[in-house]
């Protein structure tokens, strides 16, 4: 055989195991689950009808509960919104993340997000919605992971439903006069998915409801900014719990839209798809937590430490593989997503972070468990709080004695035993002081006084 004969069989048989591979890769690739994580802004444990809400409709995430699993004992990543998404970002709690207040700090370069680590395994990315990790450079969306951002760079700006303009990809782009920006988000989502249905996808779906216009509340007393307050317009309830409820039942009807679709699409079995909120319900805007008992039968709200401020609702769908109707008490946290995600698409995990896959109990396997959850705030000082299996441990400011609750007899944290048991007291006060680490744009002043 001469040379180019030779060359030509070896390219003959070349070519079909090239195209195998490529088909194998393929069928590998469309077996990986979609993953949808739409996130509520200042959603109370206690605001969605399938965790005891009587007076908001919320018929889709109550579906959402039905037809796959709902969590009691889900946590946010802080009691306010830019570290608390830093924590579902990074898989680290906020004793660790880069992030750890609403301003002074942004992602950089160095850090990964699980849209990274996504990105890096062959899924198209998107954020639609509030970012507020970062306004320029390596902070923004693109530089973070995502392939396409639509929404708000700024999470003060996000106060505004009706801005001037959004951001699309790196461009700010104007609206047209009255455009409600949570409607955008909704349809571009809906676009954005049809148009990525081809390969497995991540949409991380951030609504900004029901988040308050503070900036607004100064001028009409009515800072919960909706289109229509229906269907609860002939309810004789205060102007802004009318809106706040319309806001909840508006995304809730758009999240119906969104799981429609996927069924339409024939996505409804490979996609996962994740509700939460970023933090508890807030006492803004004109409106007040407890005219809808927001926290439920927690204790607080948005920036306190206490259960009402971090344990929020918490369900998962995902038809064929997570049974329906189940509720579990499983103790997770936003630093678990990450890892998660990461289990379900088959990709590397980063290494060293603080979170644990939660897919064996999202599957309904033997799950590792966590030997404690930390939280820390900063606008008031310096608080800390820890959870390690039913304790719960509150620390208000450095030097102030560590409150102690026992969550499986105390769910409102009532009753503080501290006193009762200085033994446990030692050891979350361990805690406290070990899980959190200095930041240079976060200082903290932890000498007794």
């Amino acid at each position: 055989m001469n040379v180019p004969t030779m060359l030509c069989a070896v390219s003959a048989l070349t070519i079909p195991l090239t195209a195998a591979a490529a088909r194998a890769n393929a069928a590998e690739m469309a077996r990986k689950p979609n993953i949808i994580f739409i996130l509520a802004d200042d959603l109370g444990y206690g605001d969605v009808g399938c965790y005891g809400q009587q007076m908001i409709l919320t018929p889709s995430i109550d579906r959402m509960a039905a037809e796959g699993v709902r969590f009691t004992q889900a946590y946010s990543g802080a009691t306010i919104c830019a570290p608390s998404r830093c924590a579902l970002m990074t898989g680290y709690h906020t004793g660790h993340t880069v992030i750890r207040g609403n301003k002074g700090a942004m992602l950089g370069a160095k850090d990964t997000t699980v849209a990274k680590v996504l990105q890096e395994t062959g899924y198209s990315t998107a954020l639609i919605g509030k970012w507020g990790l970062g306004l320029e450079g390596e902070g923004t969306p693109r530089k973070q992971g995502f392939d396409y951002f639509y929404g708000y760079r700024n999470q003060t700006l996000a106060h505004n439903y009706y801005p001037k303009t959004l951001w699309r990809n790196d461009e700010e782009v104007e609206l047209a006069p009255g455009s409600y920006s949570h409607d955008l988000f909704t349809q571009e989502a809906l676009q954005w998915v049809r148009q990525h249905k081809e390969k497995p996808f991540f949409l991380y779906l951030a609504y900004t409801i029901p988040h308050a216009n503070n900036e607004k509340t100064g001028e009409t007393g009515n800072g919960m900014e909706v289109p229509s307050d229906e269907p609860y317009s002939d309810k004789p309830w205060p102007q802004p719990e009318k809106n706040k409820a319309a806001m909840i039942t508006r995304m809730d009807r758009d999240i119906g839209k969104l799981l429609d679709l996927l069924k339409a699409e024939g996505l409804d079995d490979n996609t996962v798809v994740f509700f939460t909120s970023d933090n508890g319900p807030h006492r803004e805007g004109g409106g007040h937590a407890e005219f809808f008992q927001s926290s439920g039968p927690l204790r607080g709200i948005k920036r306190d430490q206490y259960e009402g401020g971090i344990r929020v609702p918490m369900a998962v769908r995902w038809p064929g593989k997570i049974a329906p109707g189940q509720v579990s008490d499983q103790v997770w946290a936003f630093w678990d997503f990450l890892p998660t995600a990461a289990e379900l698409a088959g990709a590397k995990c980063p290494e060293n972070i603080d979170g644990l896959s939660m897919a064996p109990a999202l599957l309904g396997k033997p799950q590792k468990q966590h030997d404690y959850l930390y939280w820390e705030f900063h606008e008031k000082g310096f608080q800390q709080a820890a959870r390690k299996g039913d304790w719960k441990a509150v620390r208000l400011a450095p030097g102030k004695p560590t409150e102690l609750y026992d969550l499986s007899r105390d769910l409102g944290e009532k009753k503080n035993l501290a006193e009762q048991y200085p033994e446990v007291i030692k050891e979350m006060d361990e805690i406290l002081d070990s899980a959190w680490t200095p930041s240079a744009d976060f200082p903290v002043d932890r000498s007794v006084p």
